[in-house]
């Protein structure tokens, strides 16, 4: 009887340690149409689509600097549609499914890079922009 309940709990215990789920990480359930952009020097512009339409923007970092919005009394991350507008770019929610970011011409001499975080929920993602520097 002891080794028939030995074999159970150890069929319990093996059964529950399934490492195909995890807990508090959700699906990709923002599917961005392009996570990954190339612009060249000059000023420019990408429209990024969402099939998901609750997400936000939980931070921006470019080149050496980070962007936090949680905190801003004149953004509102709830609604549907804001704006962000720092010295050298522009970044838009314009509605539920639309990203818009726009950068200005790269005259640093050297490569800029640009990570535009979003999340749902317990879901995580992000676009990344490369602009050359020529």
């Amino acid at each position: 009887m002891k080794k028939i309940f030995l074999l159970f709990l150890s069929f319990i215990l093996i059964y529950s340690c399934n490492k195909e789920e995890y807990i508090g990480m959700w699906d990709d359930i923002i599917k961005l149409s392009v996570k990954n952009v190339e612009f060249g020097a000059n000023t420019d512009s990408v429209l990024i689509k969402t099939e998901g339409d609750w997400w936000w923007i939980y931070g921006i970092s470019f080149e050496d600097s980070t962007y936090s919005y949680n905190h801003d009394e004149d953004i509102n991350l709830e609604s549907n549609n804001y704006i962000i507008i720092e010295d050298n770019f522009v970044v838009e929610r314009r509605d539920k499914n639309t990203l818009f970011i726009k950068l200005d011409k790269n005259t640093s001499g050297k490569e800029r890079i640009m990570t535009v975080g979003l999340e749902a929920g317990d879901y995580f993602d992000s676009v990344t922009i490369k602009q050359s520097a020529k």
